[in-house]
């Protein structure tokens, strides 16, 4: 057997975890277009390699242990089979015929989340409720609703056992995730760049996990994970403006250790002090180029941790293409070149991020990275809306 890049990233450490990002409903049309762009002579190893991640036949034995979505990526599941998902709304439509758009966008988003929770449910059971675990996240739009994001995670946490609920780093998302965790639900910070947010997360969790015990409330299968959004803390614009008034000139590889500092001292200080949330990667970028061969530092220099890592598309795809040039080892622990480390915190944007007190809760909202995602995410929803009004309207003429 060879072994994929995955596979070997994942021996760095005994408990780390690789996730799926993306909606589970399409996986296999990503296998078949990774296939068919595939050299002919290495297709044989590479489907063995695919099936492995997922396996379909037996979805315990998969080396994915888990999935994180969002509503772009739940609606790119709809528009993979649109006349499947047209049949659903027309009969979600029919059924309930008082409902307005939104009611039934959010009844059409939950069949998502629950259909891909049901592919991932026997490596839940057969793991305990260890892994498993597939996020659906709140609607992006109503990321300052503290009651109404409340009341939308409990009826996603009532699709599956192993439904996470993504929660954003919002100043009120915070508290939502306090509430959530001492109701027993489990989730998965998202919107989240910077060590301020890490570590409200991580510290609401702790509170709810008090308050859960004095209730009685079970935590047997209860998680928490934080995703930190590499790419999108090192790409903002924000970044490169305070740079240049600084004069200072940042290279690719300055941005990416920007990033890989921060996740770093996360991980750090939420293992020292025995935090129960687990550090998540996402949003990673594959480079630089070194001594004439691509890397793909975002991944290879937070190795060898018990952190999760969430692999759309666009990370495996470079991770096949180029993994046999990679040398995956614990990296996670090692110190940042100290010429670099100057560099950044001497730049506002980066001290923001890194500095355990670089933003008080109420800045959360205000940073340019969650204005950015949280726009890009609500366009999710604004898809879904679309296809299901075209329905409704046909539907009531």
């Amino acid at each position: 057997m060879i072994e994929s890049p995955v596979e070997r990233l994942a021996k760095t450490h005994l408990d780390m975890e690789i996730w799926w990002d993306s909606s589970p409903l399409v996986y296999n049309r990503w296998v078949r277009k990774m296939l068919d762009a595939g050299e002919p002579s290495r297709k044989p190893v590479l489907e063995e390699q695919l099936a492995r991640l997922y396996n379909a036949k037996d979805p315990a034995k998969s080396v994915f242990r888990g999935c994180t979505t969002n509503p772009p990526l739940s609606w790119q599941a709809v528009q993979s089979d649109p006349e499947l998902w047209g049949r659903l709304v027309d009969e979600m439509i029919q059924a309930n015929p008082s409902l307005g758009l939104k009611e039934l966008v959010w009844l059409t988003y939950k069949e998502v989340v629950k259909r891909g929770a049901e592919m991932y449910l026997p490596i839940f059971e057969a793991s305990g409720g260890r892994f498993g675990w597939i996020s659906g996240q709140l609607d992006p739009r109503l990321f300052t609703e503290t009651e109404e994001m409340v009341r939308d995670a409990e009826e996603l946490s009532a699709l599956s056992p192993n439904v996470m609920v993504k929660v954003p780093a919002s100043m009120q998302g915070i508290e939502v995730v306090k509430i959530l965790t001492s109701k027993g639900i489990s989730t998965n910070t998202t919107v989240c760049f910077t060590l301020p947010q890490i570590l409200a997360s991580a510290n609401a969790a702790r509170e709810g996990i008090r308050i859960a015990e004095q209730n009685g409330v079970n935590l047997g299968r209860w998680r928490a994970v934080i995703t930190m959004m590499i790419g999108r803390l090192t790409e903002q614009e924000t970044l490169d403006i305070q740079a240049k008034r600084q004069n200072i000139e940042l290279s690719w590889q300055d941005k990416h250790w920007f990033g890989i500092v921060v996740f770093r001292r996360a991980y750090r200080i939420l293992t020292e002090n025995g935090y129960a949330s687990k550090m998540l990667a996402c949003s990673m970028r594959p480079g630089p180029l070194v001594a004439g061969k691509i890397r793909f530092w975002d991944v290879q220099k937070i190795a060898g941790g018990d952190i999760v890592y969430t692999c759309p598309p666009y990370v495996l795809e470079p991770l096949f293409k180029i993994g046999d040039d990679l040398i995956f080892r614990p990296e996670i622990e090692e110190e940042i070149p100290a010429e670099v480390t100057d560099k950044l915190m001497k730049i506002p944007y980066c001290l923001q991020a890194y500095d355990p007190n670089g933003l008080a809760l109420e800045q959360f909202n205000s940073h340019p990275s969650t204005i950015s995602t949280v726009e890009t995410f609500s366009k999710g929803f604004a898809g879904l809306e679309e296809f299901i009004g075209r329905h409704a309207v046909v539907y009531h003429q």
